[in-house]
């Protein structure tokens, strides 16, 4: 009986460690990792920069309010810099709307002239405002491609009026305001290259043209009277900037650790 049973043991252990040999290890397997989750453009920003820009002007001289000359094209050119603000709307995973406001400062300095008195005169454009709105599309997560469009302001200076060889006239015309509509469109990026790490730091340049009403710009004297003579003056302005920028809601692209 008890050969027996050794033998039975013998077999049950036997047994038990063919089967234990014949269990493979469990392998070790890393969680997946999580796709990184795309930036979203959503949210407020600040802007400033500098850049240039020219000018070109229709004018023509009034006398008691008729046209005394053809019209010709007169202009100018400069620096500026700008400032401003927004918020911007990711409203598909390509798409982004916003809103903004801006201002620039400069002086984009040209030339007015009473041609019917044979008259001229620097003039320059000191500021302009904007407000409008801009549709962009994603080229690639951090960089968006955009257009904007909407309406502007500018300050013009006035001027003293010389001869042609440059003597004093004793004229001269007051500085005015002209309201207009802009068009543009730009580049905006993130400044994550060049393995720098710069978290809501963007840059982005801009080109606009804007349309200015016209105005009939009256000839005084250097006291202060007026004359007869006004020159009509109707601007169109060009600008390139390019222009810092902070989003308050960037965090880049986020990856999920495992």
């Amino acid at each position: 009986m008890k050969k027996l049973l050794l033998a039975a043991a013998s077999i049950v252990v036997m047994t038990g460690a063919a089967s234990a040999a014949d269990l493979a290890a469990r392998p070790y397997a890393k969680a997946p990792m999580a796709a990184p989750v795309a930036p979203s453009w959503t949210g407020f920003y600040l802007f400033g920069g500098a850049g240039g820009g020219l000018w070109d002007a229709d004018s023509h001289t009034n006398v008691l309010g008729v046209p005394a000359t053809i019209d010709q094209r007169v202009g100018g050119d400069g620096f500026l810099g700008t400032v401003g603000a927004g918020y911007d709307w990711q409203f598909t995973p390509a798409w982004v709307f916003g809103v903004f406001a801006d201002g620039q400062f400069g002086s984009l300095r040209g030339t007015l002239q009473d041609q019917f008195a044979a008259l001229t005169g620097r003039i320059k454009m000191e500021t302009a405002w904007a407000a409008g709105a801009r549709v962009g599309y994603l080229v690639a997560p951090n960089v968006l491609s955009y257009v904007n469009a909407g309406y502007s302001g500018s300050h013009w200076s006035g001027t003293n009026l010389t001869t042609l060889t440059g003597a004093a006239s004793g004229f001269r015309t007051d500085g005015f305001d002209r309201s207009g509509w802009f068009v543009g469109g730009g580049v905006e990026n993130n400044l994550n290259i060049f393995g720098i790490s710069a978290p809501g730091w963007f840059m982005k340049t801009e080109y606009r043209a804007a349309y200015y009403d016209r105005k009939d710009v009256l000839v005084r004297t250097t006291a202060g009277a007026p004359t007869t003579d006004t020159v009509t003056f109707k601007p169109w302005v060009q600008t390139i900037t390019t222009s810092l920028v902070y989003r308050f809601n960037w965090t880049g692209p986020v990856v999920a650790k495992y």
